[in-house]
C-alpha cells in the first residue's frame, strides 16, 4: 500500500510574494492576448490615413503622432511579452529608421494567428517550426520582388520619389513638399562616396507662424537665438570656438583686500582688465571675426569683442556645438587664447535674420551660383544642411520633424540597398500568396503554421484599407486585390488610399515604392518577436523591492497631533 505524498509546487524556491504562470491557458495566451492589444493600438495609425494618437508622457508632456516609434516609446509597456515587440520595433527604428509600425502590426498577427492553432491543439514548437520556414521563404521571395532601384546619379527627383511614401505615412497631403525639402538637403551634404552618408548632417530647425510652405533648406547651421554682442552680420570670416568661459579667471584661494580710497578702487581691477583685453587683441589680430562660445561669457569680455568688431554667438549644447565644428571645420578650444591656423574655422556668412518674427543666426556655406561665393581653401561643399520648417502649432512642427527624419533613415537605408518594391501593401499580399503556396506543398503539421503566416501578411493592405475607407470596405478591397494578384502580371497590384476607382491600384504605375531593405528587416523581426512570444511556457515575477506602500496621512505633514 502507497503512501499519498502531499504536492507542493516550488517547495521554498523562491520568497514569498511571488507570481509564476505556466502552461498554454496562463501564460502563453495571456501574453498574445497583451501583445493583440499593443498592435491594435497602433494598427489605427498605419498608412497615409492612419489616426493621430495624442498621448501625454509620465512629465505631462503632449505628443499627438501617428508615429509608432514615438507612441510606444511615450506610453512606457510594463507587461514583459509586450516589451519584446517594442524591443524589436526599436531595433528596427535603430538599424532602417521606419517600418516601426509594421514590425508591431505584423507580430501582433501573426500570434492572433497562432492563437487559433493553440487552441486547435497544435504544439508551440511545430508552429515555431512553420514560421521559421515561412520567414525564410518570404525574404527569399521579397528579394525577387525588386521592380526598380534607385537611379544611380542621384538627382532631386528621383531621391524625393523614392521618399514620398515614407513620408506620406507621416505626413499625407504634405509628402511633395517635404520629400523635396528633405531630398535637396540630402544631396546639398551628400559626400563623395554615398555609402558615408551621415544623417546628422540633415538638421531641423523649428520656427512657429507662417505655415508649411514657407519652409526651406539652408546650407549650413541655423540656430534659434541672436549673436550676444552688437555684430551681427559679418562674411569671409575666421571662427574661433571656445569651451571654456571667456571671462575673467577666477583665483582658486579667495582673499580680503582692504582699499582705502577712490584711486586704489580703480587700480584695483586695471591688471585684469588690461589682461583679457590682450587676450581678445590676441585674437582679433590672428584674424578671427567670430567666436563660437560654449559656456558662459563675462560683460568684459563682451565689452572688448564689441571693441574689436568680433561677433559672438553662445551654443550651450555640446552637441549642436561639435556639429557647428564640423560645419567651419574648427577645432574646439578650452583655453583662452588666439587660435592656431589649424583651430580656427571659416564661414562664408554669418548674419542674423528674421523668421518669422524670431531673430535666428545663420552660419552659411555659400554654393557656387551665390551671389559672392569664393571657392574654399578646400574645395568642399557644406558638411550641413538645415531644414528651417514653418507651422502653425508647437506639435504640427514636432510631428513634421519626426516624418523628416523617417526620410532622411530612408536615403541611409537605400544608399545601402538601392532597390524598391511595390508599395500600397502589394508587396505583402504578392507575399502572402506565395507563401501559401508554399505551405500547400508542406508535409506535416508546421504547414498549418506557413499557411497561417500567409495569411497574417494580409494584415498590412487590410490595414491601410480599413483607415482609409472603413472597416467593411477593407475586407472587399483585400479580396478584390486577391483576384488582381492572381491574374498573370498582378505582383503590383496594392491599395488605392483614396479610393477613385474601386480601391485598388498598380503601384508601379503610380510610382509608389518601398525600401526593399526595410521590408525584408521588419518581416525578420516581427517573425523574431512573434516567436520569441511563443516559446515562452512560463512567467516568473518576483516580488516587487522596496516596502509596504505608506497611505498618504490627511492633512499637514508637519501638522501637530
Amino acid at each position: 500500500m502507497s503512501l499519498k505524498v502531499p504536492k507542493q509546487n516550488n517547495l521554498s524556491l523562491f520568497k514569498d510574494g511571488y507570481k509564476h504562470l505556466q502552461g498554454i491557458e496562463d501564460a502563453v495566451l495571456r501574453n498574445i492576448q497583451a501583445v493583440s492589444e499593443l498592435s491594435n493600438l497602433v494598427r489605427t495609425s498605419f498608412g497615409p490615413n492612419g489616426r493621430n494618437k495624442l498621448i501625454i508622457n509620465h512629465l505631462g508632456r503632449l505628443f499627438v503622432t501617428s508615429d509608432a516609434a514615438t507612441i510606444i516609446r511615450e506610453v512606457e509597456v510594463v507587461h514583459p511579452a509586450a516589451k519584446l515587440l517594442v524591443m524589436a520595433s526599436q531595433s528596427q527604428e535603430a538599424e532602417m529608421g521606419d517600418a516601426t509600425n509594421m514590425v508591431i502590426i505584423l507580430a501582433g498577427e501573426l500570434l492572433k494567428k497562432s492563437e487559433h492553432l493553440l487552441i486547435m491543439g497544435l504544439h508551440p514548437s511545430e508552429i515555431i517550426k512553420g514560421f521559421e520556414l515561412a520567414v525564410v521563404k518570404a525574404v527569399a521571395e521579397l528579394e525577387a520582388l525588386s521592380s526598380s532601384t534607385l537611379p544611380s546619379p542621384l538627382t532631386q527627383s528621383s531621391l524625393a520619389l523614392a521618399l514620398r511614401p515614407a513620408i506620406a505615412a507621416k505626413q499625407y497631403g504634405y509628402e511633395d513638399q517635404l520629400s523635396a525639402l528633405v531630398a535637396e538637403a540630402a544631396l546639398s551634404v551628400m559626400p563623395a562616396n554615398p555609402k558615408n552618408f551621415n544623417v546628422d548632417n540633415v538638421r531641423v530647425v523649428k520656427i512657429m507662424g507662417g505655415s508649411m510652405s514657407g519652409s526651406r533648406v539652408v546650407q549650413g547651421m541655423v540656430f534659434g537665438r541672436q549673436p550676444e554682442g552688437d555684430i551681427k552680420k559679418v562674411k569671409n570670416a575666421k571662427v574661433a570656438v571656445f569651451t571654456s568661459a571667456l571671462d575673467v579667471a577666477q583665483t582658486e584661494t579667495k582673499g580680503t583686500v582692504l582699499i582705502k580710497s577712490a584711486e586704489e578702487m580703480l587700480n584695483f581691477t586695471t591688471g585684469e582688465e588690461k589682461h583679457l583685453e590682450k587676450i581678445i587683441k590676441e585674437i582679433s589680430d590672428s584674424g578671427v571675426k567670430v567666436i563660437i562660445a560654449g559656456t558662459s561669457v563675462g560683460d568684459l569680455a563682451l565689452h572688448y569683442l564689441n571693441r574689436y568688431n568680433i561677433a559672438l554667438l553662445k551654443v550651450l549644447s555640446k552637441f549642436e556645438l561639435r556639429r557647428l565644428c564640423r560645419v567651419v571645420n574648427a577645432t574646439p578650444l578650452a583655453r583662452m587664447g588666439a587660435p592656431t591656423a589649424e583651430e580656427a574655422g571659416y564661414v562664408d556668412v554669418f548674419e542674423t535674420i528674421e523668421v518669422g518674427g524670431d531673430r535666428v543666426t545663420v552660419l552659411r556655406q555659400l554654393i557656387e551660383g551665390d551671389e559672392g561665393y569664393v571657392k574654399n581653401s578646400d574645395g568642399e561643399k557644406t558638411r550641413t544642411a538645415t531644414i528651417v520648417l514653418r507651422g502653425a502649432t508647437p506639435n504640427h512642427l514636432d510631428d513634421l520633424e519626426r516624418a523628416i527624419d523617417d526620410g532622411v533613415n530612408v536615403i541611409k537605408a537605400l544608399l545601402k540597398d538601392p532597390r524598391l518594391v511595390p508599395g500600397a501593401g502589394a508587396t505583402e499580399l504578392e507575399l502572402a500568396k506565395r507563401v501559401d503556396a508554399y505551405g500547400s506543398g508542406l508535409k506535416g503539421l508546421s504547414q498549418h503554421a506557413v499557411k497561417r503566416y500567409a495569411s497574417a501578411l494580409e494584415v498590412i493592405p487590410r490595414t491601410l484599407a480599413e483607415n482609409a475607407l472603413g472597416g467593411s470596405e477593407g475586407n472587399e478591397i483585400t479580396s478584390r486585390l486577391w483576384g488582381r494578384h492572381e491574374q498573370k502580371g498582378g505582383e503590383a497590384w496594392g491599395v488605392d488610399v483614396e479610393a477613385e476607382t474601386d480601391g485598388t491600384l498598380e503601384a508601379d504605375k503610380h510610382q509608389i515604392y518601398d525600401s526593399l531593405a526595410a521590408k525584408t528587416w521588419a518581416v525578420r523581426l516581427a517573425t523574431e518577436a512573434a516567436i520569441s512570444v511563443l516559446s515562452v511556457d512560463s512567467i516568473i515575477m518576483s516580488k516587487p523591492a522596496g516596502g509596504p506602500k505608506i497611505p498618504q496621512q490627511a492633512g499637514n505633514w508637519d501638522a501637530d497631533d
